[in-house]
């Protein structure tokens, strides 16, 4: 039993240290503009940063869900977003394809997401993203993103308002200029923010 307790003991920080190695600390405000923030901070072994972005929306769960949910939808106002689409649903879970825009010279990206959703006591919505890069087969004239680890979170605030989270780790896979990848974690979450605030605030 004592090999036993010890392997148990030893899988559990194992999975506590890859859980801590994926998450960020120290998050470093760099924009603030038409209420939302958007943060920054280093990954432990990552030479890309993690992005976090938060603001308050006057809107409902029921339709940010709605916009959420609507997979090829989302892509108008997801940044840099080409196409979308839901590849499964199952449960608590789905499954989208996804293919971004990138500037010349570098190579188009796509990504595959397991979505879970995860409903608070109070009251907040969770919804998991997590890369499967192997789930499908890779697209000739695209550089799949190898991983990709965040959420999106929303939590009411009342008097009509939610509060809302997006934070992404990411690798973009292949080569990509420094410049870019700098540019991106700003851009992402707040050019992302601002569409989604846009349409959920009509």
């Amino acid at each position: 039993m004592g090999s036993l307790h010890r392997m148990a003991v030893l899988c559990g920080m194992t999975v506590l240290l890859a859980s801590a190695a994926a998450q960020a600390e120290d998050w470093q405000v760099v924009k603030e503009q038409d209420g939302i923030k958007v943060s920054l901070s280093e990954v432990a072994g990552s030479k890309y940063k993690a992005y976090q972005g938060v603001t308050v929306m006057k809107t409902t769960m029921a339709k940010l869900r709605a916009l959420q949910e609507d997979v090829s939808g989302a892509c108008a106002w997801i940044h840099e977003c080409k196409s979308q689409k839901l590849l499964k649903h199952e449960g608590d879970k789905s499954w989208t394809y996804t293919q971004f825009n990138t500037p010349w010279p570098v190579k188009s990206r796509d990504s595959v997401l397991e979505v879970t959703t995860v409903e608070g006591a109070d009251g907040s919505l969770t919804r998991n993203l997590k890369g499967v890069p192997k789930y499908l087969p890779e697209e000739p004239d695209y550089v799949r993103v190898t991983q990709v680890e965040g959420f999106w979170k929303f939590l009411p605030k009342g008097a009509g308002q939610v509060e809302v989270t997006y934070q992404v780790h990411t690798d973009p896979g292949g080569s990509v200029p420094s410049w870019l990848a700098n540019k991106f974690v700003v851009d992402a979450p707040f050019n992302t923010l601002k569409a989604l605030k846009e349409r959920a605030e009509k």
